[in-house]
């Protein structure tokens, strides 16, 4: 029995050493055929440039931006890049670079593991001489092939040329964006100095750009990010002993001055730098740098020179006249989601004050004023609420800590934060208005107070449902959403406004139509994606109250013949915020939505009264003017809502005087169940007296009642 056991053990034994040196002479055989086809490491300056990536307009004729183009190059001598470059390099991509040969088994294992945890690529074990051996020769493909192809290009040379040699090709041939190649090019690109002059922040600086060079790059919008990477490695190189503290201190507090963007030919760059961030988070800077894609955007170039245009004269003039530089604009066909202009700030290339490559338009989280108002009423509609329901614009104090908020004769000066009793913009209280009057004009009051019967929970839905993102935090701002208390995206806020345009349906925003990789493969089409998120008839009341130049003529008065186009349906929405940091005016028509925001980048305000009448209205009309003939005639859908009166619910059908005399809305409804029986005990509403006694007091004042 022994001897058979041993007899099958050795068979076993002999038959996996059989498939061992199978696979060892397949995988050697592989491994030869492949070094066949290499280049040889000795021509390093002759190795084929890479394709680039070019983006164009919807015409796929009108070409943005070519990506990494042409190279910047200049190669200089290892003696004139100094030690901090050397070092900085060191710590963030090799620091075991001098001790192990081409590959760092260590470190490839550690990031297998982390690769494996995490359930994906976050981490790279590469060396320097690796990443040598992949820029020059190998293309962006992330396979076994590629890997293996850079390992033995790595191993010849390690074998070819010192550890000096390599680390200096390294940092003569590495990208570190915008066309830029090597230390020399990215020290004068950046920074307007030689390699040789660098300061160790400049060095630690330039260091952290080969990681990702486009997320990073110093005329990006991830500045932050950048100045965090560069303190990291310094504090590396303190550990690492390359530096002492005072050193590491000093630098990490520097301000450094990069020099103004210079990327040449690039058209709609805010569009176009957004295009490039998408390209780069979906299929990796590699592939976006080298793989010679072909991107048709959704861009209409001859809308977005007139856009540019209009911004840039808008902003001029309200710089002048109200202290506001900067200026951004969106515009949208809401009938696909696609963007069509975008101009994200006065001008891209502009520092001085400005910030302009900020893109105020998708990246920055400015308060809408006003302009969020529709979401509120559209959600109070779906209750059941109407354009003609009655609520009182009377001083009102919203606070339930009664003991701290007179609840009549209201001190608007009280300052106390428990405290919210908001004033009209032209601190006049109408009395009763209905709900279409307040939408329409722009009241403050009745728009908190149909914010609360709508519920503040339900209209952050709403707002989701839209396709606003931003408003996370309930808690933070309350009832004062309404008044603009929480921050948006112009570019959401923008397409929010669509879904009324389209009666309720919501398209995803989209800026490519069609995406080829270098062998003309499609690799990505425009697909409409569309979603109902209301129903048809409360949107179309939006529509109907919005487009109503008579309804908002007492708000615009002297500017009502910016908001009027002869034979043309046109609905919009203006919004300022009460420190006039940001005036906003959204318009839309069936197949056009626009959106204008002006103030300044540095959330400075804007001259007082400076609000969206004087600053954003004349632009967006300006805008609007030039275009409007492009797009078709169209009229919005009309209502057709057939329910009758409740005669338990006066104020919902318009009628504020009943048998019971004159009450605030929640005498007659339940806000949880507005459709529901009249409250036996409306003072059970934490709101009730807030809102009955100011009625109290304005009735004393009307005799005929």
């Amino acid at each position: 029995m022994i001897r058979k056991t041993r007899k099958w053990g050795l068979k076993i034994l002999t038959l996996f050493l059989l498939i061992a040196v199978a696979a060892v002479f397949f995988v050697l055989s592989w491994l030869a055929k492949l070094a066949k086809d290499l280049p040889n490491p000795e021509q390093f300056v002759s190795r084929q440039i890479d394709q680039s990536t070019k983006i164009y307009d919807r015409t796929g004729k009108v070409l943005l931006y070519e990506v990494y183009g042409e190279e910047k190059r200049t190669v200089i001598p290892f003696n004139e890049i100094p030690d901090y470059i050397k070092k900085a390099t060191l710590t963030i991509e090799d620091r075991g670079f001098y001790e192990h040969d081409a590959f760092d088994w260590r470190a490839i294992i550690r990031a297998m593991t982390v690769n494996i945890v995490k359930g994906r690529v976050v981490q790279g074990g590469s060396t320097i001489t690796q990443q040598l051996a992949k820029n020059a020769f190998l293309n962006p493909d992330r396979t076994m092939t590629r890997k293996a192809k850079e390992l033995i290009l790595a191993y010849w040379i390690e074998k070819q040329y010192s550890k000096d040699e390599i680390l200096n090709l390294y940092l003569n041939q590495i990208p570190y964006g915008s066309n830029v190649y090597g230390i020399e090019a990215a020290a004068q690109t950046f920074l307007g100095k030689p390699a040789k002059d660098l300061s160790l922040a400049e060095a630690a600086v330039l260091a952290a750009l080969p990681k990702a060079p486009s997320y990073y790059s110093p005329w990006g919008n991830h500045k932050d990010e950048l100045s965090q990477r560069k303190n990291y490695i310094l504090d590396q190189m303190l550990q690492l002993g390359f530096i002492d503290e005072e050193e590491k201190t000093r630098s990490q507090g520097v301000e450094l001055k990069f020099t103004k963007p210079n990327i040449g030919s690039i058209k709609a760059p805010h569009f176009t730098m957004m295009v490039r961030d998408y390209l780069n988070n979906k299929y990796g800077e590699d592939v976006v740098e080298k793989g010679g894609l072909k991107v048709i955007t959704t861009l209409d170039w001859k809308l977005q020179e007139i856009a540019e245009a209009t911004i840039e004269e808008g902003a001029e003039r309200n710089s002048q006249l109200y202290q506001g530089k900067n200026a951004a604009l969106v515009a949208q066909d809401p009938k696909t989601g696609q963007i069509l202009a975008l101009v994200g700030s006065k001008d891209y290339y502009e520092t001085d004050g400005v910030d302009g490559n900020f893109n105020v338009a998708t990246d920055g989280l400015r308060q809408p004023g006003s302009t969020i108002k529709p979401i509120a009423y559209v959600t109070a509609f779906q209750k059941g609420y109407k354009p003609e329901t009655v609520v009182f614009d009377l001083p009102t104090e919203f606070s339930t800590y009664r003991v701290l908020c007179p609840l009549i004769n209201i001190n608007f000066s009280n300052s106390d934060r428990n405290c919210f009793h908001p004033q009209n913009f032209d601190h006049v209280f109408r009395g009763p208005v209905t709900l279409k009057e307040a939408l329409a004009q722009s009241i403050n009051v009745p728009a908190v107070k149909t914010l609360y019967l709508a519920g503040l929970n339900d209209t952050i839905q709403t707002a989701k449902n839209f396709g606003i993102n931003t408003l996370t935090d309930p808690s933070r701002y309350g009832l004062s959403l309404v008044l603009g208390g929480g921050e948006v995206k112009l570019i959401e806020m923008v397409g929010a406004y669509s879904v009324f345009s389209q009666n309720g349906v919501r398209h995803n925003q989209s800026i490519i139509l069609q995406l080829e990789n270098s062998k003309g493969e499609v690799l990505e089409k425009f697909n409409d994606a569309a979603t109902k998120v209301i129903e048809e008839e409360y949107a179309l009341l939006i529509n109907e109250i919005l487009s109503d130049p008579e309804a908002r003529r007492p708000l615009f008065q002297n500017s009502a013949n910016l908001t009027i186009f002869p034979d043309r349906a046109v609905a919009l929405k203006t919004g300022t915020t009460d420190d006039y940091k940001d005036a906003w005016t959204i318009g839309y028509t069936p197949s056009l939505t626009v959106g204008v925001w002006a103030g300044n980048n540095n959330n400075k305000p804007m001259q007082k009264n400076a609000g969206s009448l004087l600053a954003a209205l004349p632009i967006w009309h300006s805008f609007i003017s030039k275009i409007i003939e492009n797009f078709p005639v169209e009229e919005f859908k009309k209502t057709e809502l057939t329910d009758g009166d409740d005669p338990d619910k006066p104020m919902i059908n318009g009628q504020y005087f009943t048998a019971a005399g004159v009450h605030n809305i929640l005498y007659y409804i339940d806000k949880n169940n507005p459709l529901g029986p009249t409250p036996s005990n409306p003072q059970d509403d934490s709101q009730f007296l807030n809102w009955e006694l100011p009625v109290e007091e304005w009735l004393k004042t009307n005799n005929r009642f």
